[in-house]
């Protein structure tokens, strides 16, 4: 049985190589199809772990790192992130941001995804946080490399109080065929706590 090990702050250090292989691993499937490298990521991810109030989640299946969830104050996110919500007039110091929620297709079904997002919005409301944000990529239901069967988790989030917002963002990935990055468009969905 896995074990799920809850760290904030300087603890989720150790953990970086892992969430950056997971990242890579996972995001490559669709709706993402991310083509990333592991120096990338490894930049990436420190944007995470400078956040004073980080929170991350992580399932271990005795030594081996097969899921990780993350989640910081949407004010130490990055500007194309926060920049919808200020636009908005939002509040975004009330706001906290769910990361990625990643984990090996072999544990999928088994209740992960929810405890991810369930121990994020535990931390969050400790933290004095009233609001819930995450941001999901938008593709067509006709798009050439959705596999047959696809289940989007537009249920799951539903089903955890979530809600799309026509809050929207661009960040650039290279995807699977592409020869250099292209901007992708994600929506954001939110949930008051």
């Amino acid at each position: 049985m896995p074990d799920i090990l809850q760290l904030s702050g300087g603890e989720a250090s150790g953990y970086v190589e892992d969430l950056a292989r997971l990242r890579i691993q996972v995001f490559r499937e669709y709706p993402y199809l991310y083509d990333g490298d592991m120096a990338y990521e490894v930049a990436y991810v420190d944007t995470f772990l400078q956040a004073q109030q980080n929170f991350m989640v992580v399932v271990k299946d005795g030594d081996t790192v097969v899921g990780a969830s993350t989640g910081l104050p949407l004010v130490e996110e990055t500007d194309n992130i926060k920049a919808p919500f200020l636009e908005a007039g939002w509040d975004i110091t009330k706001i906290f941001y769910f990361g990625e929620s990643v984990l090996l297709p072999e544990y999928r079904g088994k209740g992960y995804g929810k405890q991810f997002l369930e121990l994020r919005e535990a931390f969050a409301r400790l933290q004095g946080f009233s609001m819930l944000t995450f941001c999901a990529v938008v593709r067509p239901d006709d798009h050439p490399m959705r596999p047959e069967g696809y289940q989007p988790l537009d249920p799951l989030w539903r089903a955890q109080g979530f809600q799309p917002e026509d809050l929207h963002c661009l960040i650039s990935w290279q995807e699977v065929g592409e020869a250099e990055e292209s901007a992708k468009t994600l929506q954001f969905w939110t949930k008051p706590i």
